[in-house]
């Protein structure tokens, strides 16, 4: 009886002893699944953003190839045209091939009015902070891209020939005609307002004032000698050295503020990558040495 007793025992022990084993037996056969899927999940993710980097690159590479392009339009102060057109677009299109530049050029108060009434404008550059601020008041600039890029001068300037004897800024007042651009829109218009209303003579030579609409027209008319003097950038007078006379700068004291020309991205531009792209450009040491190269120093 005892050994049946110790057979049963002995049985039963080695069925727990089996069960036990099928018990862990399973256990580790589905934990080894179940990584084998994990491994499986891993892999086909990794699979599927290696495929997608793949047809990302082959994507942007047929789009090189093919020669598709952006085109952009820049619309910038008329006293940039000549930096712009003769290297700085050339020097960015060299560098980016896919990116074709239009550049527009203007009073920087008449380029203001187009961006409020719908010119679908990518970047915009003024000579003046006054515009860029009126837009970015409106929401029409991509605030945290605006740079004040550039500082230029403002210059009495007569032609080459004068034999006026003008020394000083304030002898404008012996010109018989007096070339400026117009206070309304045009920047260079407004500091020369501003320069020689706080230097008292303002009122005094408005009988002999024709206003340009830009400040390029001014230039020329100088250039020409349809004026005896005018008021422009220094830029601008260096652009035609041989024309044209620097007789001096606005005095110190004469501006309250220095002649600042801010850059920034068009808030509704159609390609704010590669606008940005662009004016990230200007801000490299090799764009700001061109625009060095023209007259223009660093801004503030």
């Amino acid at each position: 009886m005892k050994k049946s007793i110790s057979i049963i025992m002995a049985a039963m022990m080695a069925a727990g002893m089996l069960a036990g084993c099928s018990s862990q037996a399973e256990e580790t056969a589905a934990a080894q699944t179940a990584a084998a899927e994990t491994t499986a999940e891993e892999t086909a993710a990794e699979e599927t953003a290696a495929e997608s980097a793949k047809e990302t690159s082959e994507a942007e590479t047929e789009a090189e190839a093919s020669g598709e392009q952006v085109e952009i339009l820049v619309a910038a102060a008329a006293s940039l045209k000549n930096a712009y057109e003769e290297e700085l677009i050339p020097m960015f299109q060299e560098q980016h091939p896919n990116i074709i530049v239009t550049g527009t050029y203007d009073s920087s108060g008449k380029l203001q009015t187009q961006i409020e009434e719908g010119l679908e404008a990518d970047v915009f550059m003024s000579a003046a902070t006054t515009q860029m601020n009126a837009l970015n008041d409106e929401g029409l600039i991509a605030s945290d891209t605006i740079t004040n890029l550039l500082e230029n001068k403002i210059v009495l300037i007569v032609p080459a020939s004068s034999e006026l004897g003008l020394t000083a800024f304030e002898d404008i007042t012996k010109a018989e005609s007096i070339a400026l651009g117009d206070p309304a829109s045009v920047p260079a218009g407004q500091y020369a307002e501003e320069a020689l209303t706080n230097l008292g003579i303002w009122d005094s030579i408005q009988d002999k004032v024709s206003f340009g609409t830009n400040v390029t027209e001014v230039l020329n008319q100088v250039a020409a000698a349809s004026a005896d003097a005018g008021i422009v950038y220094a830029t601008d007078a260096a652009s035609m050295a041989d024309q044209v006379t620097v007789i001096a700068e606005a005095p110190e004291g004469s501006l309250a503020e220095p002649v600042i020309y801010p850059v920034a991205v068009v808030a509704n531009s159609a390609h704010p990558d590669e606008a940005n792209a662009f004016v990230d450009f200007l801000k490299t040491d090799e764009a700001m040495a061109v625009f060095e190269s023209y007259g223009f120093s660093a801004g503030e």
